[in-house]
């Protein structure tokens, strides 16, 4: 496979990913991802502003959160994410310890 093809089907995956938690999937609190998964979708925003740096491409934290979450960020997160409850907030915590 040539580099490109490597390329386009990474991107093809992120999109997937990303279509899966903020259209399909929303409900689904970012605590929730990170006890489970170690990442959320601040992560992959997170992750997305660090390639574009790589590249030389300036990007502020804001910026690279709107294009993940589809909407600015306050937006998403008054629509969709909860306030983490103290399970879930144990539960984070208590996965940060596992090795």
């Amino acid at each position: 496979m040539q580099d490109t093809d490597t390329t386009a089907l990474e991107a093809a995956a992120f999109r997937r990913l990303r279509q899966h938690l903020m259209v399909e999937r929303p409900e689904v609190q970012n605590i929730d991802l990170m006890t489970l998964a170690g990442f959320c979708r601040n992560c992959l925003a997170d992750w997305y502003r660090e390639a574009a740096t790589e590249r030389g491409i300036e990007m502020g934290r804001d910026e690279a959160r709107t294009i993940v979450y589809g909407m600015p960020y306050p937006e998403f997160k008054a629509r969709h994410q909860a306030e983490a409850t103290p399970e879930q907030l144990a539960a984070f915590d208590a996965s940060r310890r596992s090795p």
